[in-house]
């Protein structure tokens, strides 16, 4: 009966990631729309918090901390900047439909990543699976009566980052031995003293639209209480991506997909035209089928672990 709790703590994960996950995009959406708060100030906001709380976790004995050389660390904290930073403009310059959307085009990246750079093979009905996603990413842009060319730049740069951070978390973790918490505490306060060397040179620091401006009570709660779920986001990352896989993250990542999607419709009112709910319907229907193909080759494998004498 070992499973049980495995399989207990892999869904409480899967279940804070989803509830954070989807908390971030609306909220982050609501301060970029109703206060105008700088992107890169806020993405720093929330690279300190989560230092702040791996450092609260760390003193009460959560988890211990491991020795890491800096130059190890480092290519995963300049992606973790790109990946945050640019995801978040294209919140930023998007539509909720249109930002979720292109986030699909990550698991289409990681398998060209994986293939490419480290050999890994996938059966051909897994590689046709990711053509109804690519189609119905285009068509959802392409019909968008809010298309943003400069958010589109920002979208298909954070697929890129964020799909090379992915596939890096994974193989860190794997490669130096160390959990989730552990290479998180190093690599948030490297990627925050990075951003805080930026953000002088791109945003004002203090005045109107600062950093330090004369901000509402209210703004700098909901940025405060945007980092803390930052850092929920970013530890069940981690978490997931070291207990499974990158592409089995970004498969439980689409049942956000809807959620965001609908949230979005309803918050901000953002439009639909039905080509893009065609769009969204062959991306959904890509999804679906890579899901099923991963889970039917996982268990064949699983099948043949037990018939082996």
């Amino acid at each position: 009966m070992g499973w049980v709790p495995e399989r207990g703590r892999l869904a409480a994960g899967l279940l804070a990631n989803l509830a954070s996950s989807i908390c971030i995009v609306f909220l982050n959406k609501w301060l970029y729309v109703r206060t105008g708060f700088p992107n890169l100030s806020l993405t720093l906001v929330h690279f300190a918090v989560t230092w702040l709380g791996l450092y609260a976790c760390q003193a009460l004995d959560i988890f211990a901390p491991r020795s890491l050389r800096a130059r190890q660390v480092l290519p995963l904290a300049l992606s973790f900047c790109g990946f945050v930073v640019f995801t978040n403009l294209s919140l930023q310059n998007n539509t909720i439909g249109t930002y979720q959307l292109a986030k699909a085009m990550t698991t289409p990246v990681i398998v060209l990543i994986q293939s490419l750079a480290y050999g890994k093979t996938f059966p051909t009905r897994i590689k046709l699976t990711l053509i109804p996603i690519t189609l119905g990413v285009f068509l959802n842009s392409y019909y968008d009566v809010k298309f943003n060319f400069l958010g589109m730049v920002f979208a298909s740069l954070g697929v890129l980052v964020t799909s090379l951070y992915q596939v890096w978390v994974g193989a860190k973790q794997h490669e130096l031995q160390v959990n989730s918490m552990q290479l998180l505490y190093y690599q948030a306060p490297m990627s925050c003293g990075m951003l805080l060397c930026i953000v002088p040179f791109f945003e004002p620091v203090f005045g109107e639209g600062g950093i330090f401006g004369p901000w509402t009570l209210s703004a700098v709660f909901m940025v405060l209480l945007s980092g803390i779920i930052a850092f929920m986001v970013n530890l069940s990352i981690y978490w997931i991506i070291g207990n499974t896989s990158p592409v089995t993250y970004n498969m439980f990542g689409h049942f956000k997909f809807c959620i965001t999607l609908l949230g979005g419709y309803l918050l901000f009112k953002d439009p639909l035209s039905i080509n893009q709910g065609l769009g969204i319907a062959c991306t959904l229907f890509g999804i679906l089928a890579y899901t099923h193909f991963k889970l039917s080759e996982q268990d064949g494998s699983k099948s043949k672990l037990v018939q082996r004498p």
